[in-house]
């Protein structure tokens, strides 16, 4: 077990080389360092974290570094081998001797295939007379190769080792954290993947101007026993740490809790995920540098766009290889070619791709290519338009749309400004279907003025028309969604005509998958909002230059918004809770957009006077008060509470499945209120209906602090130390509220606030945190959070295995085991926030959020921190700076929380099941009334399924072979045996992908079939009014919407996480 505090004090390691000998002092470090030495001969040198560039003169990089040369064949570790599998063993430990076996068997062959990339390419490279790689660009390609492999011929000694006496001690994690948190480690894989882009970038350019070296690499790969090339060897070390993620993961799955390995692996995996994640960043940074430096030298040196890409002020955000398409008046497919787009942090650039060489070297080495800049706009000139929507973001009588790429519109095209967004055919077939149903419509109310009785022409027949064409309506609209999920449509603008007239221009590209449109859409949408003046900069880290740009995926303010729309009643805010609803009118792009799908319920009051209740819609572009509401008293605290999963309720079978799908179920999600006069009150969240299910007065009238579920009680603790559980029962209301509720006595203070564990309820009462059973609450223990007996515990949030605290005064908040409850971290926001507030000494937390591998911290003086913490199994400690919000509030940070929503999955559902799925009823044997049963999100669904007592199977014999569909809602069978939702759509467009993986005619890619969720998150925090910490006078240039004494709620965006 490691000290509390070990992690903010740790040591930095010395900056120069040490040897390791076989002499007493050496064997002292490796017994250390967790290394247990086996050959008492063995030179050993491990790498300086200080030579962090290379070298471009003639030198040796071994002179460079200041050491002596040491051959790789000078290390060998014995084979690490497991012994017979001993009698008696758990199925546990049985498990974890195969990992073990996995870890070793992966390790030895990441080690031979270093040890291939030295002796087999850069040794011969570098002997090789006449040189077909001078020794300088050998030094560039294989730099830090040699470093890499020393440390892990170590870690292979050390895991032997282990090996040997793994029946006796069964620990393998404290050999990771040992081996792999040394500053060195981070240092030389830094400069390897720093390097990797440069090195295949020397490889690429000797394979095309030097057929030696062709041949060299050629014959090495031929004689190499798996054929794997010298880019899939070096390629290794990139991928090398998320291999040891997933085995520590497996690893730690099976190993129980109170195992004496456990921690260790937790801290080995936080260390991993770690290490992983900043390698990610760099490498993602040196393949951005390297994008915009193969642009650049695609543009005239003189061009404002060569001026633009090399003032170092443009980020890239997303880079993709997309189709573009052109389309004829008709619908058809004029043309289509491959452009590599670039979304920069304030531009968008299109360019034409070169492929220039041979085509062989693509398989020894990736190919870059060159690149012809075709257009480039201003990202906020830029806008995604959808098939069928209406001109409302651009004015159609002032604006000439053309098709780039198409040939000039005639006169008369130009006349009717007649716009043809692809596929045109579609849309123009549903516009003729409108307006067939208006005809009919008016036919109906003709036919319903007939005085006579007759056979063939009766309101019956006529409703049979209209909804037959209102069911070809559904599926065109169906098959013009279909056709949108790989199509992005980009609005331009081009130059103005003679007249002096604006001209856009419609681009129309081909996504390779839906995914990738619903990120294009989205990361357009946030661009956009990063450009405005609160966002530049929205962020900036503490010890950087005020130049220094945020990373990409730092959330972006999106919107700040009054609290409560009384604001002459200036309303104190409570607590804030998100319920999720999805929204079937958003169409495609709009969920890519938009905030987190649902509703924001807002609580609060005035001090000693009624509480009041405000819902925001966020199923718009902006959010908007949908409703309000008042309560006896002000809220405390609110809990948002989902349905019950099948393992949280007894009878875990099909019926329960059944439930959580059918909206019309009795279990719903519930909102719980929790009020100053002990008032708890319960509300449906299905809708804005605010229906109050039930009510309930805490023990004594009690105020009600803080309010969380369990899968077995609602629990509420009070203001006398009283931790009131109520049970969780079947029906419309989840919790039995009638009879009295269990009430525990926590403490003699006040429960500030409650976490629930999956197995497990930690309960704070001044200092201390005590730990109950989730099922039985009894206390199974409880330990001391501060030594100060003035101070409380305010806020708890866990992520991983840890949970973070944060007091009711100080500037420190600390991180505590769940299972040992041991103090492993203690970090002071203070130190965050100096350059923003000087001279401010006393600063306090207010408020705690952790989500997506970041921890959101409040303070009293209205100033956000972010700090980032690991995301999986492990240990949540944070090792980053982090970064502070330049939007905050004018007062302190009351409360933060998150929205999240998962994007509804058929989306990405491809056209043949969604035919399978609402509509396989229609195929049922003639004599059955007809039953379409469509999807229940669509409006004219739900008119068909409310009208299906009136659907007659109508045939009129005598017009049987006239052209032309059959008007009846009932669809006879074709002769082919596909229905008219099986029809082709636009077949062309989808045919040209050569990519299996691509989606070809609606078929679902394999590579998105693993995918379950696409996840829209916003951050929310409440506070008293808006304030800009980076402009000079306090408040930014644009005027806030709220007074500095308003109740206020800023908005933060997230990019979709795909």
């Amino acid at each position: 077990m490691l000290p509390s505090g070990t992690w903010g004090k740790r040591k930095p390691q010395s900056r120069r080389l040490r040897w390791v000998r076989s002499d007493a002092r050496g064997a002292m470090w490796a017994r250390q360092e967790g290394l247990h030495h086996p050959h008492p001969h063995t030179v050993v040198r491990c790498p300086s974290s200080s030579s962090s560039s290379v070298s471009c003169s003639g030198d040796s990089e071994e002179e460079d570094m200041g050491l002596l040369e040491v051959s790789v064949t000078d290390i060998k570790p014995p084979a690490p081998e497991l012994g017979p599998m001993p009698d008696g063993l758990s199925p546990q430990q049985v498990v974890r001797r195969h990992i073990l076996g996995s870890i070793v068997q992966s390790e030895g062959s990441y080690v031979e295939s270093l040890k291939r990339v030295l002796q087999d390419y850069r040794n011969p490279l570098m002997e090789m007379e006449p040189k077909v790689l001078s020794v300088r660009k050998c030094q560039v390609v294989f730099f830090r190769v040699k470093e890499i492999l020393h440390c892990h011929s170590m870690f292979q000694i050390a895991l032997s080792s282990r090996v040997a006496e793994w029946d006796s001690t069964e620990k393998i994690g404290d050999l990771f954290v040992a081996s792999f948190s040394k500053s060195m480690v981070l240092d030389v894989y830094s400069d390897y993947v720093n390097n990797f882009t440069n090195a295949m970038s020397i490889i690429k350019k000797a394979c095309l101007t030097k057929p030696a070296f062709l041949e060299f690499l050629k014959r090495r790969q031929v004689c190499s026993p798996d054929r794997v090339t010298l880019y899939g060897l070096m390629v290794k070390p990139i991928q090398r740490f998320p291999q040891f993620i997933l085995l520590l993961q497996d690893m730690l799955k099976n190993t129980p809790r109170g195992h004496p390995d456990r921690l260790s692996l937790q801290l080995a995996l936080t260390e991993l995920e770690t290490l992983a994640e900043k390698l990610n960043e760099q490498k993602r940074l040196a393949d951005q540098v390297a994008e915009i430096q193969q642009l650049t030298k695609s543009v005239s040196d003189r061009s404002s766009l060569n001026k633009l890409l090399t003032s170092g002020q443009r980020q890239l955000l997303l880079c993709e290889t997309l189709t573009e398409t052109v389309y004829g008046d008709r619908g058809q497919l004029i043309k289509s070619k491959e452009r590599r787009v670039f979304l920069l942090n304030d531009m968008l650039v299109c360019a034409n791709i070169n492929f220039k060489g041979q085509l062989e070297i693509s398989s020894l080495v990736p190919l870059g290519p060159k690149y012809v800049v075709k257009w480039n706009t201003a990202l906020p000139q830029v806008q995604v338009v959808e098939v069928g929507q209406d001109g409302g973001s651009y004015d159609k009588d002032n604006v000439l749309i053309q098709h780039a790429g198409a040939k000039k519109a005639s006169a008369s095209g130009l006349a009717q400004n007649k716009v043809y967004f692809g596929p045109p055919r579609l849309f123009q077939e549903l516009q003729d279907l409108q307006k067939d149903l208006a005809v009919v419509e008016q036919i109906t109310l003709l036919i319903s003025t007939l005085h006579g009785t007759y056979q063939n022409l009766n309101m019956t027949v006529a409703q049979d028309w209209c909804l037959a064409l209102q069911r070809l309506m559904r599926v065109k609209e169906e098959e013009i969604h279909s056709a949108n999920k790989c199509r992005l449509r980009l609005l331009l603008p081009g130059k103005p005509d003679k007249s002096g007239r604006p001209i856009s221009f419609m681009v129309v590209f081909i996504t390779p998958n839906p995914l990738s449109k619903i990120s294009w859409v989205n990361r357009l949408h946030l661009a956009k909002i990063g450009l405005r003046e609160e966002n530049q900069p929205g962020w900036r880290c503490p010890d950087e230059d005020k130049k220094s740009k945020a990373p990409f995926w730092c959330p972006t303010l999106a919107c700040c918004i009054p609290a409560f729309s009384s604001r002459g009643l200036s309303l104190q805010l409570g607590a804030l809770v998100h319920s999720p609803v999805s929204c079937p009118l958003l169409g495609f792009s709009a969920v890519s957009t938009s905030l987190p799908q649902g509703y924001l319920w807002v609580g609060g009051g005035q001090e000693g006077a009624g509480g009041q209740v405000e819902i925001f819609s966020l199923n718009r572009p902006s959010p908007r008060t949908v409703k309000s509401f008042p309560l006896v008293a002000p809220v405390l605290c609110m809990e948002y509470i989902p349905e019950p999963d099948e393992g949280e309720s007894g009878n875990g079978d099909s019926e329960e499945s059944h439930t959580a799908a059918d909206p019309s179920a009795a279990v719903h999600p519930t909102i719980c209120l929790g009020l100053q006069d002990g008032s708890i009150l319960v509300y449906s969240s299905v809708d804005t209906g605010t229906q109050c299910l039930a009510t309930c007065r805490s023990p004594g009238l009690q105020p009600v602090l803080c309010l969380r579920h369990s899968p077995f009680h609602l629990l509420a603790g009070l203001q006398d130390g009283t931790l009131a559980a109520y049970p969780r029962t079947s029906g419309d209301v989840p919790w039995d509220l009638e009879s009295p509720p269990v009430c525990l006595t926590v403490g003699p203070g006040p429960i500030r606030t409650l976490l629930s564990l999956e197995d497990a309820v930690w309960a704070s009462c001044g200092p201390r945190v005590t730990v109950l059973d989730a099922t039985s609450l009894q206390t199974q223990q409880s330990f001391e959070a501060h030594q100060d007996e003035a101070v409380s515990v305010t806020h708890m949030v866990k992520a991983g295995s840890g949970v973070w605290m944060a007091f009711s005064s100080g500037s420190s908040i600390r991180l505590f085991h769940t299972e040992t409850l041991e103090h492993l971290q203690e970090i002071n926001i203070a130190t965050r926030t100096t350059f923003l507030l000087p001279g401010q000494k006393q600063l306090c937390i207010t408020s705690l959020l952790i989500c997506q591998g970041l921890l959101w911290v409040g303070t009293d003086q209205g100033v956000i921190v972010l700090l980032p913490v690991p995301r999986l199994e492990g240990i949540p400690k944070i090792t980053g700076k982090g970064m502070v919000s330049l939007n905050g509030h004018c007062g302190p940070v009351t409360f933060l929380a998150v929205a999240t929503s998962i994007l509804a999955l058929d989306i990405l559902r491809s056209e043949p099941e969604e035919a399978e799925g609402p509509r396989a009823e229609e195929d049922k044997p003639d004599g059955q009334a007809p039953e379409p049963a469509p999807a229940p999100s669509s409006h004219v669904g739900r008119e068909l399924t409310r009208k299906k007592g009136i659907l007659l199977q109508y045939r009129l014999r005598s017009t049987a072979h006239l052209p032309g569909p059959l008007l009846s809602v009932r669809e006879p069978a074709a002769a082919d045996g596909s229905a008219l939702e099986h029809s082709e759509e636009d077949g062309s467009i989808y045919e040209m992908a050569d990519d299996p993986d691509v989606w070809v005619r609606s078929r679902p890619c394999a590579r998105d079939a693993h995918r379950k969720e696409i996840c829209s998150m916003a951050i929310i925090s409440g506070g008293q009014g808006y304030r800009n910490f980076g402009s000079a006078s306090g408040v930014g240039g644009r005027p806030a919407p709220c007074g500095e004494m308003d109740s206020t709620l800023l908005i933060w965006q997230v990019p979709l996480t795909l």
